[in-house]
């Protein structure tokens, strides 16, 4: 784990590149609740550009959410052919209309408005369909909770700029530790910008260091670039920084 001072260089020059990697623009302001809980299954472990297309797709492919509910799994899975795994999110989508059907007889879940914070995610986490990243994204976009949803690149990035510990697994603590860290005002702004980091420059198997903004605070680049220095005949020399841990 990175000493503090770094960790709170990372987050600091992260939180001030936020508005230099975030669209402002942003299309889900007038999504009711069910619509961003049917959107954070497309927004999950991709970036807001994809799944805006994926979900405009969704909404255009479909005469209303009743008819994606009786559709195939095939059918709703080719207007979200953008994104990875496109089946398993047609089959949560599915499953999670039905469910809401089932409970209200209705596609309405804005009376969660009405509820606390606490309420509202126990009642969005008991559907068969939900995790801790469509709950998160729900109560961070439509219920005004202050919660991160947290998938896989946001996970890397995190791990990389040394915001959670290498070895932290569980996605509850995760996402907590981070909500400690970063405002609540910031925190839109924090998954749009990490996903946008994670899609153009911190990947997974050959991360563009270089060019990427936070080069300077980066942890895990800094640790390797200590090791590159590191004189001949010692151990590390010859480490590609361009290529850090996960």
């Amino acid at each position: 784990m990175p000493a503090t001072p770094n960790k709170q260089r990372a987050l600091s020059q992260l939180l001030s590149e936020i508005p230099k990697l975030t669209d402002e623009r942003d299309p889900g302001a007038s999504r009711t609740v069910l619509e961003q809980f049917l959107y954070a299954v497309c927004r999950e472990g991709t970036t807001r550009a994809l799944a805006d297309r994926a979900f405009h797709a969704l909404r255009e492919s479909f005469f209303d959410w009743n008819e994606v509910r009786v559709s195939s799994v095939r059918e709703v899975a080719d207007a979200l052919d953008e994104l990875p795994r496109p089946e398993s999110r047609a089959q949560r989508i599915i499953t999670f209309l039905q469910e809401v059907f089932e409970t209200t007889f209705s596609f309405d879940l804005e009376g969660l408005h009405k509820k606390g914070l606490k309420e509202a995610a126990k009642k969005l986490d008991r559907f068969e369909a939900a995790n801790d990243y469509s709950v998160s994204f729900v109560l961070q976009q439509s219920l005004g909770g202050h919660a991160l949803p947290v998938d896989g690149p946001t996970l890397r990035v995190a791990r990389r700029l040394g915001l959670i510990e290498s070895d932290q697994t569980d996605p509850e603590s995760i996402r907590t530790g981070l909500e400690h860290q970063i405002p609540k005002a910031k925190g839109p702004g924090f998954t749009d910008s990490v996903s946008k980091l994670a899609e153009q420059f911190c990947l997974t198997d050959a991360p563009q260091c270089p060019r990427c903004p936070l080069t300077a605070a980066c942890p895990k680049l800094l640790e390797r670039v200590r090791v590159r220095a590191t004189p001949v005949g010692s151990v590390g020399v010859g480490l590609d920084i361009s290529r850090p841990a996960p």
